[in-house]
């Protein structure tokens, strides 16, 4: 017997969040530069976006700019290995 495959679950709003600013973070200007600007939507929950940010900020050597018009310029230094 083959079981018959169900739908893929429909991500979260927090994990459209997440996948949206996992893009931006890795996109290869992003990277080249270390550094990413951040656009909360008007979709994003303030909570799930506190949450995000509070989240990348748990990494180490990330630092964030809080700019005026709400976005939030992240940027990130790579340690050199020994």
């Amino acid at each position: 017997m083959t079981k018959a495959k169900q739908a893929p679950k429909p991500l979260t709003p927090y994990e459209l969040l997440g996948v949206r600013i996992h893009k931006i973070i890795n996109n290869p200007r992003s990277q080249a530069a270390k550094s990413a600007l951040l656009e909360r939507s008007a979709n994003d929950s303030p909570e799930d976006w506190d949450q995000m940010l509070a989240e990348i900020a748990e990494n180490d050597n990330v630092t964030f700019a809080h700019r005026d018009d709400g976005h939030v310029h992240i940027f990130w230094t790579v340690p050199k290995e020994d």
